[in-house]
C-alpha cells in the first residue's frame, strides 16, 4: 500500500501556495520514470496506466530521444523559426507529412495551441464565421479551442465565446436520443442538417465541423464506423471543413498513427500534440497545400519549431516507427479488452468497456445503470494506493491508456492492482 511520505506532503503544501487552477486530484508527487514506471519523490512506485494523459507513448525515459535532444542542446537550443530557418524543424515537418499524407504543416507548443491554429485556418479559408462542435467534446482552454469544448460550462460563465454550435456525439451506451444503433441510422448525425442547418447555423455560415475521432475527456467514446463517413460526407456536400482533433487519438494510440484512419475518413485539417513529442511540448496543425495556402505572417509564434522540440519530435517519430508501436497497440489493446472484458463477469459495475488499440474506457455504473461518479474516485484512489496510475473521463469513466510499449506482464499486473481497486466499491 503506498501512502503519501513527508516530502511529497513537502511539496504539495508548497505547490498549493504558489499554483493556483491546477488540478490536483491525486497525492503524487513524482520524480522520476522508466518505461512504464513512475516513481514518486518517496521511493514508492507506480506503473502508469495513464501515460501522462496519454503523452508518453514511447514510455519514460527513451534513450533515442534524450540522445536527440541532448545532441540539439548541444548545437543551439532555440532560434526564431518564424524568422529565420533551421533544418531540424523542416525535418520533423517532413516527416509528419510522410507519415500522414497531408503536404502542410504548422509547428506549434501544446494541443490547444494546434486547435486554434486549424480555427484560425478555417475562418480565414471560408471567410465563414461559425463551427460545429459536440456534447462532451474537450479541446482545449484557450478561448478559441474552449468555445469548441462544450463540457467546461463554467469556464464559458466567464469568458467570451466564439460562434460554436453543440450537436450530439454517438455516445451509443447513453444515447442521447433513446435510440439503439444500428436501427437508429446514425440520427445523431443527422440532427446536423435537420435541425442546426435549417434553424441554428446555415452551412453557408459554417466554416469547419469539429470532432475528435474518439471522445478523450468526455468518457472515451467510440463512434460506430458509420458516423465519421456521414460527417464527412455532410461537410463535403455542403462546403465546409472537417477537422479532426487527434491530440489524444493520435500518435498510434488506436493502432494507427491517426485514428480517423481506422474509419477510413479523411479530415481537411488535422491537430496532432501530446505524444508526438516524445514528452517535449510539441503542436502540429497540418492540410493540404489548396488549404494551407494563407500568406506568411496570418499565424505565426514565437516557440513554434523550437530547436529542442523539434528534435525530440522527429525522434520519437522514428522510434514509434522502428518499433512498430501501431501494430503494438493494437496487439496489446485486444489483450487488455480480453483482460477487462473476463472483469466485467465479475463485476458488475464494469458497465461498458469500449476502446481501439489502447485507447480505452471503462465506465463504472451503478445497479440502475447510472454514472457511478463517487464509485469512479474510489477506485482511481484504491488503484494509486496499490501502486497503479489511471485517471478519469467523462462522468464515471476510467481510462486506461498505457505507454504503448508496456509488457503483457505489466498488464496482468495492472489488472490485478485494477480488480483489488474494485472490490467491496
Amino acid at each position: 500500500m503506498r501512502r503519501i511520505g513527508d516530502r511529497s506532503q513537502d511539496i504539495l503544501r508548497r505547490d498549493d501556495k504558489v499554483m493556483p487552477l491546477l488540478t490536483r486530484s491525486f497525492e503524487l508527487v513524482v520524480d522520476h520514470a522508466e518505461g512504464s514506471t513512475v516513481y514518486d519523490v518517496d521511493g514508492n512506485s507506480y506503473l502508469d496506466f495513464a501515460a501522462s494523459v496519454a503523452v508518453m507513448n514511447i514510455g519514460y525515459n527513451c534513450k533515442k530521444v534524450k540522445d536527440a535532444v541532448c545532441a540539439q542542446m548541444e548545437k543551439m537550443v532555440h532560434c526564431a523559426f518564424s524568422d529565420f530557418s533551421a533544418e531540424m524543424p523542416v525535418k520533423l515537418a517532413e516527416k509528419l507529412c510522410r507519415m500522414t499524407g497531408y503536404e502542410k504543416v504548422f509547428l506549434s507548443n501544446s494541443g490547444a495551441e494546434a486547435v486554434e491554429a486549424a480555427m484560425k485556418l478555417a475562418f480565414w479559408r471560408t471567410r465563414r464565421k461559425g463551427m460545429i462542435a459536440f456534447y462532451q467534446a474537450f479541446h482545449g482552454r484557450t478561448l478559441g479551442a474552449l468555445s469548441l469544448t462544450s463540457s467546461k460550462v463554467r469556464h464559458k460563465e466567464y469568458f467570451p465565446s466564439l460562434p460554436v454550435v453543440h450537436t450530439h456525439y454517438a455516445y451509443c451506451y447513453r444515447c442521447p436520443l433513446n435510440l439503439e444503433y444500428p436501427g437508429c441510422s446514425i440520427a445523431c448525425v443527422s440532427e446536423i442538417e435537420r435541425i442546426i442547418f435549417k434553424r441554428e447555423l446555415s452551412p453557408a455560415d459554417t466554416a469547419a465541423i469539429v470532432v475528435e475521432p474518439i471522445q478523450g475527456e468526455g468518457g472515451f467514446i467510440v463512434p460506430p464506423p458509420e458516423f465519421h463517413k456521414e460527417l464527412k460526407r455532410i461537410c463535403t456536400e455542403n462546403d465546409v471543413l472537417l477537422i479532426a482533433d487527434e491530440i489524444q487519438s493520435g500518435g498510434f494510440r488506436t493502432g494507427k498513427f491517426m485514428a480517423m484512419e481506422n474509419f477510413d475518413v479523411r479530415a481537411d485539417i488535422v491537430c496532432m500534440s501530446k505524444s508526438i513529442g516524445g514528452g517535449v511540448p510539441l503542436g502540429a496543425t497540418l492540410s493540404s497545400s489548396e488549404i494551407m495556402s494563407w500568406p506568411p505572417g496570418t499565424h505565426a509564434n514565437t516557440f513554434g519549431g523550437n530547436l529542442l522540440a523539434a528534435a525530440g519530435g522527429l525522434a520519437t517519430l522514428e522510434f514509434m516507427e522502428s518499433k512498430k508501436l501501431g501494430e503494438k497497440a493494437a496487439e496489446k489493446g485486444r489483450y487488455l479488452m480480453k483482460r477487462l472484458g473476463e472483469l466485467t463477469e465479475k463485476h458488475p459495475i464494469m458497465g461498458d468497456v469500449r476502446g481501439m488499440g489502447l485507447m480505452i474506457g471503462v465506465e463504472l455504473v451503478e445497479e440502475n445503470k447510472d454514472p457511478a461518479v463517487e464509485k469512479c474516485k474510489m477506485t482511481i484512489k484504491r488503484a494509486l494506493e496499490g501502486g497503479l496510475i489511471l485517471l478519469p473521463a467523462g462522468d464515471s469513466v476510467i481510462r486506461f491508456v498505457p505507454p504503448l510499449i508496456i509488457s503483457k506482464d505489466e498488464i496482468d499486473r495492472g489488472m490485478e492492482i485494477f480488480e483489488h481497486a474494485l472490490k467491496g466499491i
